[in-house]
């Protein structure tokens, strides 16, 4: 019987195994997007509500700007970057692979930070917090790495 660790990426180091670990947490996101509101809508939370006084906070409605066509549309942009990924996981030493996987860290903190700087559709919180950690270590990981996985 074979082991789990078998179908990790064999490339040195843990960079590889955290992009693959991303890749599949991205993928269960990308799922959880397609089923239901309530995951995206955490991440993208909208503006803190003014609630007037003596009105209970649990009776305001959400702010969240999540539809179902913008929780799919995530859904299927996480997908993308994570197969992205996986591909960069088990092809780190490629450097278009890992290239295209450090861009899609780019474009992923590009889009968390002005949809909670500029656009406010998000505030930070649990749900913007996970991606923007994520998208922050593996930039700084992945670039501070470069010359070790990337051979020219």
């Amino acid at each position: 019987m074979n082991s789990v660790l078998e179908y990790l990426p064999s490339s040195e180091g843990w960079l590889p195994t955290w992009i693959f670990f991303i890749s599949v947490v991205s993928l269960g996101n990308s799922m959880q997007a397609y089923l239901s509101l309530g995951p995206t809508q955490k991440v993208y939370c909208g503006s803190k509500p003014s609630i007037p006084a003596g009105v209970p906070a649990n009776t305001v409605g959400s702010t969240s700007p999540v539809t179902p066509l913008s929780a799919r549309t995530f859904g299927t942009w996480t997908a993308i970057t994570a197969i992205v990924r996986l591909y960069a996981a088990y092809n780190i030493n490629t450097k278009p692979m890992y290239e295209l996987a450090f861009w899609t860290y780019v474009v992923a903190f590009s889009h968390f930070m002005s949809e909670w700087l500029i656009f406010g559709s998000t505030r930070w919180g649990k749900g913007l917090a996970g991606p923007a950690i994520v998208a922050t270590t593996s930039l700084i990981w992945m670039y501070t790495q470069w010359d070790y996985y990337v051979k020219a």
